[in-house]
Parts: structure tokens; C-alpha cells; sequence
């Protein structure tokens, strides 16, 4: 029976129980979840996603929580799939693995589905997240490391989600955006790892919330020796001496509030000064009196001058300031080109906003949303556990793994490999060929490309919604208005 959503055949398998309202007998343990599970299941811990002895999810259902788990990642990948179309999915192999005959009046439907997602407990689905960063971070390779130190590169993005008063008042739209007019948005500050491309912890807030504050709350996931990019929202005279203070130094773009010049301090070389920054005069708000008290009178810097230069465009300059005092240890030419690769950021949210929809949420109560964007970020390191499965077993670099040629390839994959299930051999044998596959089609080196912020194709020549959607009424010319003539 063919079938245009490959990540859900293998449902025929599932022993659901005998009917869909009245489940006979007690429900067998679930040795397949099909497809995805067969390529995902061995990267999750075993048991978080059992069902519970009482309470919530200690009913026998045709959801379970593992089932429910995998069809939300499996929605995550499908991109514009509908929690209609999951719960189709679900009950179209369900029907299929059943001996006898059922009702066709008993049916799945997509309030079942979204309840059963609600029912999904938000601390075990952080505990995936975080048993998945594990994996990814213990993986990195020796000649990953830079300098054999660990690097991880922080920034911060937005996304947005439907007009809701729960969602309004949980995370408030711009207040550049009219009341009726706009969407909630939701900020988060991610910690990502250079190594691996795989985000190793997260934080979200408001709007109202500066990304450099809510940073302070992934302080706890480093350790010392690692190395910290940032942009210059992240560079601050505090931020820099406490993290010094644990061993982790800094390599950040200079604040544009701070002004420098490279005529003070000592020459360590061209472009490099060695220069001592006294602490501020007045405390910020994000720091408590404690905490400013705390901090040294003195922070040790060293100053870089960065220049980019890209054919056809006028040569930039940007200035860097580090804690790497150590000019033989850490050359200059080196922290510059460190500095370069915190770009790689940027791709890493790309590839969740665009490529796994994170960039607009589509769930209506400030808790769903948090599950969302929490599966979201699971199915982003999923993926990213398989480039760096392909990267080590094929040689190759991880740079030159594409994101979106390996959730293709997985997911056409996905049904061979299941396919395969009763013989072992063979499975393992197709996943290594999956792997050769997604090794074998590399992303070209491109250095110094660029890459505007802009569209091409334009968009439709619709009317901009000015007030509520209620209360709107669109011209039936757009360059003249319609009056109502009297009958």
C-alpha cells in the first residue's frame, strides 16, 4: 500500500489493542515504533516515555506517550503537516494491523491527537533534549576541538505564534505592532556547540528581556576551559570578568557603546593591543548590588582588529575583544578566524525556523507552545546526531554535511530500513549506505560568500491588514474604495 508519508507506515506493526473505544485485554509491549523509531529509537533513553503506573498516562490508549512522542517529531518533519493529518496517519496503519474489522464510525480524531500531545510531560520531553546534547557533545572528535579547548557560540532569535490572550499574556507581541494586528513572539537565547552544530541548552523570555540577561541562565552548562563567541549584544564588562573568574574566556565583538582605540594599551602585534578595562562607575539593573560588589576592579583585554574583505564590497572592520591574553598560545590570525565560524549560528537557526518550522508555532495555550518549541529543538539535534554519524564514519568534514540533504535522505530512508526490520544485517547494512549517501553529497565550499538578508520574488498584491480582522473591509478595487450605494 503505497503511501506519501514515509515516517508512519510502519504503524501496521503497532499492537494497539483489538478496538479503538474498548481495549481488550492488556496492551503488548511496543517493539517497533515504525520507521522513525527504527532509525531515532536507539538514541533516546529507554523507559522515559512508559507509561505511568497512575495518573496521567496510565490509561491503555492507541496514543501512548511514546506513540504520541514520535508522531509529534514525525509532524516536526513533515513541515506543514496538520494534527488532522497525524491523527490520519495514526488510525489509517492502526486499522490496517487490526485481525478483525472496526466501525468506521470509531475513528481518531485530531482533538485526540492534540490531547494527547498535551498530555506529554514537558520535563521528560527536557530530558530527551538534554540526553540528546549529551550524546552530541560526547561524540566530538579531538580535532573538532579548537586549540583543544571547547568553543560555544551563543545568539539569540525570535519566533512568533497564534494571536491568542494566554499567548498575549505569557510573551506580548512588539509594542511597534497594534493591539489586534499583531502576534505574540517569543525570545530564545541558544547555546550551541562549534564542535558539533548541535544546540547544547536553551533558554526562552519576552521581548522585553535582553538576550544578554537571559544568557546568564546557560551559565550553568559550561565549564571550565570552554570558550565563549558572541556578538556584541553579549559583550559586557560583567559578563566577561565573572565568566573569567570560572575559567571561561571570551571572544566577543565589541559593544558600540564602549569606545576604544588601538593607540592604548601595549602592541602585542599589528591590529593587537594588550589594554586593562576598569569597571564601570555605575551598576546595571541586571546585576544585583551583590554581584557588582563582587566583581574585580580590573579585567585584562586584548583587542583585535578584524578586517573582512569581499570582493565587490567595501573592506569592514570589526573589532574583537578577548580574555586570550596569550599571544603564543592564542595568535591573533587564529581568534579572527574563530570568530569567523560564529556565523555558523546563524545557519543553525535557519535550520530550525525554516527547514523544521519553528519560526511560527501553531498551538493556542502558552504550555502546547512550550512543547512545541521544545520538539522542535529535539528533531534539530536528531538530525544533527545523524551528520555527525555520516561525518565520522565517511571521513568527512562535518562543515560539509547539509542539513537539509540529510532530513531528506532520512526520511526516504526511513522505510527500507524498517522494511528490514526482521533481518538485522541487512538494517545495518542500509543504514550504513544511508550514511555513505549523505556523506557523499557535500555542500561546496563557498569562503566569503554572501548571503543578504533579502527576497527575490515579491509578494502578492494583497491589502495589509490595518485593524482587526472582525472589524477590516477590503475595497473591492485596490486603488478605489467601494461605497455602498443605496438600493
Amino acid at each position: 500500500m503505497p503511501t506519501k508519508t514515509p515516517f508512519f507506515q510502519a504503524f501496521g506493526p503497532l499492537l494497539f489493542g483489538r478496538r479503538a473505544r474498548k481495549v481488550a485485554g492488556k496492551v503488548k509491549a511496543l517493539r517497533s515504533l515504525g520507521e522513525i523509531y527504527e532509525l531515532f529509537g536507539e538514541m533516546l533513553p529507554k523507559g522515559l516515555l512508559g507509561r505511568n503506573k497512575s495518573g496521567v498516562n496510565s490509561r491503555e490508549r492507541i496514543l501512548t506517550p511514546e506513540v504520541t512522542f514520535w508522531a509529534f517529531v514525525s509532524q516536526v518533519f513533515d513541515g506543514d503537516s496538520s494534527c488532522r493529518d497525524v491523527a490520519r496517519k495514526v488510525e489509517a496503519w492502526w486499522r490496517w494491523s487490526q485481525k478483525e474489522p472496526v466501525e468506521a464510525t470509531e475513528s481518531l480524531t485530531a482533538s485526540a491527537y492534540c490531547q494527547a500531545r498535551g498530555r506529554l510531560d514537558y520535563q521528560t520531553l527536557r530530558m530527551i533534549f538534554d540526553h540528546l546534547s549529551w550524546n552530541l557533545e560526547r561524540r566530538v572528535r579531538t580535532q573538532q576541538l579548537w586549540r583543544e579547548r571547547r568553543v560555544k557560540i551563543v545568539d539569540g532569535t525570535t519566533f512568533s505564534m497564534p494571536d491568542t490572550p494566554d499567548n498575549q499574556s505569557s510573551w506580548p507581541q512588539p509594542t511597534s505592532q497594534k493591539e489586534g494586528l499583531g502576534f505574540p513572539c517569543m525570545k530564545m537565547v541558544g547555546l550551541f556547540s562549534l564542535g558539533s552544530g548541535g544546540l547544547e541548552d536553551f533558554t526562552t523570555g519576552t521581548l522585553h528581556q535582553h538576550e544578554s540577561v537571559l544568557f546568564r541562565e546557560l551559565w550553568s552548562d559550561l565549564h571550565k576551559g570552554d570558550v565563549i563567541l558572541g556578538d556584541r549584544g553579549f559583550c559586557s564588562y560583567a559578563a566577561m570578568a565573572r565568566l573569567a573568574e570560572r575559567g571561561i574566556d571570551s571572544v566577543m565583538r565589541l559593544h558600540q557603546a564602549r569606545k576604544v582605540s588601538f593607540r592604548q594599551g601595549r602592541r602585542l602585534g599589528e591590529d593587537d593591543r594588550l589594554l586593562v578595562w576598569k569597571k564601570p562607575a555605575q551598576r546595571t539593573d541586571a546585576w544585583s548590588q551583590e554581584e557588582w560588589e563582587a566583581l574585580p576592579q580590573t579585567l585584562e583585554l586584548r583587542l583585535i582588529r578584524l578586517r573582512v574583505n569581499i570582493p565587490g564590497f567595501r573592506t569592514q572592520t570589526v573589532t574583537l575583544v578577548t580574555t586570550l591574553t596569550d599571544t603564543e598560545a592564542y595568535p591573533a590570525e587564529e581568534i579572527r578566524a574563530l570568530y569567523g565560524q560564529r556565523w555558523s549560528v546563524e545557519l543553525h537557526f535557519y535550520q530550525m525556523k525554516i527547514l523544521l518550522g519553528l519560526d511560527i508555532l501553531s498551538c493556542k495555550s502558552p504550555e502546547m507552545i512550550e512543547k512545541e518549541a521544545l520538539v522542535h529543538l529535539i528533531a534539530y539535534n536528531l538530525i544533527r546526531l545523524f551528520m555527525q554519524q555520516a561525518a565520522d564514519r565517511q571521513g568527512v568534514e562535518l562543515g560539509r554535511i547539509s542539513f537539509k540533504g540529510t532530513l531528506d535522505t532520512v526520511r526516504h530512508f526511513a522505510a527500507a530500513v524498517h522494511a528490514a526490520r526482521r533481518n538485522p544485517r541487512q538494517q545495518e547494512a542500509l543504514i550504513e549506505q544511508m550514511l555513505a549517501i549523505i556523506a557523499s553529497d557535500p555542500v561546496p565550499e563557498r569562503p566569503g560568500r554572501a548571503e543578504p538578508r533579502a527576497r527575490k520574488r515579491r509578494a502578492k498584491n494583497y491589502h495589509l491588514l490595518t485593524k482587526p480582522r472582525h472589524e477590516m473591509r477590503v475595497p473591492s478595487h485596490r486603488n478605489r474604495p467601494r461605497f455602498n450605494t443605496p438600493s
